[in-house]
C-alpha cells in the first residue's frame, strides 16, 4: 500500500510517498501520529492520503514489528523523472518500507529545486525521518538513488553514517560531464545551478558523486546499462574505478546492451539482484551481469 505525505525541511513542506508492504497493516493515523510527534511546528501538515490498498492479508500490525527501510531519491526535475509508484510497489514487496521525497520545488512541494544543492536536505531530513519511526529497524537503513538521485543519495550516505548501505541506479557520476553530453539540459542546469561549469566549476564538482568517494563509508552498488543513451555508462564505470582507488566496499552490476531504463522483465531481475545484495544473499562478485 502507498500512502502520500508531506514532512517538514527548512520550514518547507515538502511532499513523499511512503510504500508499506502490503502483509503489514496501517493507516494514515498512524503515520500522521508519528509525523506530529516529530515536527512540532505551526505550519499544519495534511493528513496522509492512502493512494492504494491491498487486498492481501495483513498478518502484522505496523506497531509490532520492525523491518528494514529503504529510501528512494527520484531521478529527473519537476515532472520529467517523477517517483514511480510501481517501484515504490516493487521495492516495499521485498519487505521493506520505502520513502521517496519528491525534492523541494516538484509534485507541489514548496521550495525550489537544486538538482543537489540545498534539496540535499529534503533527502537528508527523510533518512531522519525514517530512523525516527519505532516500526523501522534503523540499523538497515538503504539508499537508493537513480540518474540524478544517485546525488542526493550519495550527499545522503556521506552527512548519514549510520547509512546500511548506497546503491547508484543508472546514476550520475559528474554533473560538469552531464552538461557537455546533455547538450538539451544545458540551459536547465545553468538555470537551477546559476552557472555553467566553463564559468564556475565549483557547484558542478560538488554536486558530483565522482568527487565524494572518499567520504563514502558503506558498502555501494552501482547498476548501469551499456547502452545508456541519458546518463551514459561511463559515468558508472568511472565511480566504480574510483571507489575501487579509494578501497571501498562497492560491488557493479553490469546490463549489457541496456538503457537508462530496463525492460520491466530485467528491471525485475535487477530489482531481485539489488536486494539479494542489500540483505547480503548474493555472491559475492566485483561485477555481475
Amino acid at each position: 500500500m502507498i500512502f502520500q505525505l508531506s514532512y517538514l525541511v527548512d520550514n518547507y513542506i515538502i511532499n513523499g510517498y511512503l510504500a508499506i508492504p502490503n502483509w503489514v497493516n496501517c493507516s494514515a493515523e498512524i503515520i500522521y501520529k508519528h509525523l506530529n510527534k516529530r515536527y512540532d511546528s505551526p505550519k499544519q501538515l495534511p493528513m496522509p492520503k492512502q493512494l492504494s490498498f491491498s487486498f492481501q492479508k495483513q498478518v502484522d500490525h505496523i506497531e509490532t514489528i520492525q523491518i528494514p527501510a529503504l529510501l528512494y531519491c527520484r531521478g529527473g526535475i519537476g515532472n520529467h523523472g517523477k517517483v514511480k509508484m510501481e517501484w515504490l510497489e516493487q521495492f516495499a514487496s521485498y519487505g521493506y518500507i520505502v520513502f521517496a521525497p519528491t525534492y523541494r520545488g516538484n509534485e507541489g512541494s514548496q521550495g525550489r529545486d537544486e538538482f543537489g544543492g540545498s534539496d540535499r536536505f529534503d533527502t537528508i531530513e527523510a533518512f531522519h525521518l525514517l530512523y525516527s519511526l519505532p516500526f523501522i529497524d534503523n540499523k538497515r537503513i538503504s539508499i537508493m538513488g537513480f540518474s540524478r538521485g544517485a546525488i542526493n543519495a550519495t550527499q545522503t550516505a556521506i552527512a548519514l553514517p549510520n547509512t546500511h548501505k548506497l546503491i547508484l541506479w543508472s546514476g550520475v557520476a559528474s554533473l560538469a560531464n552531464i552538461y557537455k553530453e546533455r547538450v538539451e539540459l544545458r540551459r536547465m542546469l545553468k538555470r537551477v545551478i546559476g552557472t555553467s561549469p566553463q564559468k564556475d566549476l565549483d557547484p558542478y564538482h560538488s554536486r558530483s558523486p565522482i568527487m565524494m568517494t572518499k567520504q563514502i563509508h558503506c558498502p555501494t552498488l552501482i547498476i548501469h546499462g551499456t547502452n545508456d543513451q541519458q546518463v551514459p555508462f561511463h559515468h558508472g564505470e568511472e565511480l566504480f574505478e574510483r571507489l575501487l582507488q579509494h578501497k571501498k566496499d562497492v560491488s557493479f552490476h553490469r546490463y549489457d546492451g541496456l538503457d537508462h531504463h530496463f525492460p520491466l522483465s530485467i528491471h525485475l531481475l535487477a530489482n531481485q539482484r539489488m536486494f539479494a545484495w542489500i540483505n547480503n544473499n548474493l555472491p559475492h562478485y566485483r561485477v555481475y551481469s
